[in-house]
Order: C-alpha cells, then structure tokens, then sequence
C-alpha cells in the first residue's frame, strides 16, 4: 500500500508464505520476512522498541 501524497513511505507486500517489504525511495532493496518476522517486527515497533 502507498500513500499518494508521501514521497518516502514503506511499501509492503503480503503473500501466504512471506512479507515484502521496501521503500519508495530504493524500489530495487527489498527485504523478504517470513510472516513470523513480520509479526515480532510489527510488534517491536508498536512497542517503541526502535524509538530513538
């Protein structure tokens, strides 16, 4: 999903086996998680666990 009006967001892809995640400003870097990343991720984040 991209926001239209945001010129650097993360761009993420769901698929069964894994999660596709990028940024709008490297399209060609993406990261591959398994849906269990994605989930402790998603989490350590909410968490602010990457809050500086």
């Amino acid at each position: 999903m991209r926001a239209p009006y945001a010129s650097n967001c993360p761009e993420v892809a769901v698929t069964p086996e894994a999660v596709y995640v990028r940024s709008s400003l490297l399209p060609d870097a993406v990261a591959r998680l398994t849906p269990t990343e994605w989930r402790d991720l998603v989490s350590a984040i909410r968490n602010g666990e990457f809050d500086t």
